[in-house]
């Protein structure tokens, strides 16, 4: 989530807030020692919030043809390292076709915090699945739970948002709090923020992603590997 995070906060965060500061700055060198007593059950982070119900549809443009995106917060949960989840789907079509099916696994910690454990990633062609490349789970071949939002993302901050080794190294920064962006759903003027994304396993691959306090991520536009543009459509909530 694809769609693709707490640095710096005092307080009763636990051990895996502690870990989200140590990213900040450098490459995780151990696995998070995750407590699930440091989990809420639910992810109402004010840029990030995913409500059981809540359905996102986006228009894509991509190398590979024009289509939608349609991210569904699921009443499913999926328990990871002791840790219960929250499943969210991201389904991609192409020309009406269904190219991609993706279940992503997030869970909110006590300090606002969203953290991402893993996806199951589907390609799909002609309605069968071809592939499960970008596929991983935290805790296992090594990888580890990242930082899907920051519980204050301050500008400058820096973090992990996905690591498992040799499927995806995901880094990222927060570029602004008072971005501008135009979207199909509505036009933030000052107020978005703007997190900038890389891959080390795809080097010339960039993400810029901004998201509207409230609303959740609003845009998505990606450089190198063929581009890609993502603008939020409309939002249906239970």
């Amino acid at each position: 989530m694809a769609a693709s995070a707490c640095a710096g906060q005092d307080g009763d965060g636990g051990e895996v807030a502690k870990v989200a500061d140590q990213s900040a700055t450098a490459s995780p060198t151990a696995s998070p020692s995750v407590r699930p007593g440091d989990f809420t059950g639910r992810v109402d982070n004010p840029f990030l919030a995913f409500a059981p119900g809540t359905k996102f549809t986006y228009d894509l443009s991509s190398g590979d043809g024009n289509g939608r995106d349609v991210v569904e917060v699921t009443h499913q949960t999926k328990k990871i390292l002791g840790v219960t989840t929250t499943v969210v789907r991201d389904r991609t079509y192409i020309g009406g076709s269904l190219v991609e099916d993706s279940h992503d696994w997030l869970a909110q910690d006590r300090d606002g915090t969203v953290w991402t454990f893993g996806e199951d990633s589907k390609t799909i062609k002609n309605g069968k699945v071809v592939s499960t490349e970008g596929s991983w789970q935290a805790g296992k071949k090594g990888a580890e739970p990242g930082i899907a939002m920051l519980a204050d993302p301050k500008k400058g901050k820096r973090y992990v948002a996905e690591s498992a080794p040799k499927v995806v190294e995901i880094r990222a920064e927060v570029l602004s709090r008072n971005a501008s962006v135009t979207v199909p759903f509505a036009s933030y003027r000052n107020n978005a923020l703007e997190i900038k994304e890389t891959n080390s396993l795809e080097p010339n691959v960039v993400a810029h992603r901004f998201y509207a306090k409230g609303v959740g991520l609003v845009s998505t536009e990606v450089t190198g590997g063929g581009g890609e543009k993502m603008e939020l459509v409309r939002v249906k909530r239970p």
